[in-house]
């Protein structure tokens, strides 16, 4: 199943899925696999990670940031480092703004195929490009969303959370105005007992984590690359259970068009 786009007047959609794991952390990883392999697993699995790197003050270590950096990049995502006073704002930026480049880089892969290995948006006449860009909007409004949030609960997050509750709780409204259907998953690393513990299964609104964050105990490793491999095995679970009921096979979103 995916979303479908003619131009030119003959057009079609139906509803596809884009996949994004966003994690949120203030620090390295210190256990387990490399995340940035990780990432680079996810985005070989059609699953873009987004990383925000939170801040109490101006300095952030400067091998935390090569590394939330190197995660968005292998992952195909974005990344970007904020002050935990703009965790909220920059949560809805971050998860849209990637899910419009997302969107671009199907597009993109599409026309190389129709128009040669050099084609893309960019190089469109200005009114192709303009209707390619409101297709790409469009899609943005009604393609399905899948976001698993992995939230760094390390000993120096402990005073964050909070903050990380509100940015949630409001990801959650701001996309919720969306006509496509969103699901939302939140993990914490590390886990009471282990590496990384599931605090809210797939939900289309995540009101019940305020019930759940004030219980959270933080300190520890940091197992980021875990983490992530976790995400995706939570990801492949849904898939199969969904394949079980809908017998719809993958999901993904891809694009056809006739120009």
């Amino acid at each position: 199943m995916g979303v479908y786009y003619f131009f030119g007047g003959d057009e079609r959609m139906r509803k596809g899925t884009l996949r994004q794991i966003l994690l949120i952390t203030d620090g390295c990883s210190n256990h387990g696999e490399d995340p940035i392999a990780m990432a680079a697993l996810a985005k070989e699995q059609g699953i873009t990670v987004n990383v925000i790197g939170v801040l109490d003050q101006d300095i952030i270590d400067e091998q935390g940031l090569r590394e939330i950096e190197g995660i968005a990049q292998s992952g195909g995502g974005i990344s970007q480092v904020v002050y935990a006073k703009q965790l909220s704002q920059t949560v809805q930026m971050v998860t849209r703004k990637a899910m419009t480049q997302t969107l671009q880089g199907v597009i993109n892969r599409e026309l190389k195929q129709i128009l040669g290995s050099q084609a893309s948006i960019e190089q469109l006449p200005p009114e192709k490009r303009g209707e390619v860009m409101e297709v790409v909007e469009e899609l943005g409004e009604t393609v399905n969303l899948q976001v698993l949030i992995l939230v760094d609960t390390s000993g120096s997050m402990k005073t964050k959370l909070q903050t990380v509750k509100e940015a949630l709780l409001d990801l959650s409204i701001s996309l919720n105005a969306r006509l496509g259907n969103n699901e939302f998953s939140v993990f914490v690393f590390p886990g009471k007992k282990g590496e990384v513990d599931r605090i809210l299964d797939w939900t289309p609104k995540m009101e019940s984590i305020s019930s759940v964050f004030p219980k959270l105990t933080s300190g520890g490793i940091t197992p980021t690359g875990p983490a992530i491999r976790e995400a995706l095995q939570q990801f492949q679970k849904r898939r199969s259970l969904k394949s079980l009921f809908t017998h719809d096979g993958d999901d993904d979103v891809y694009i056809e068009q006739s120009m």
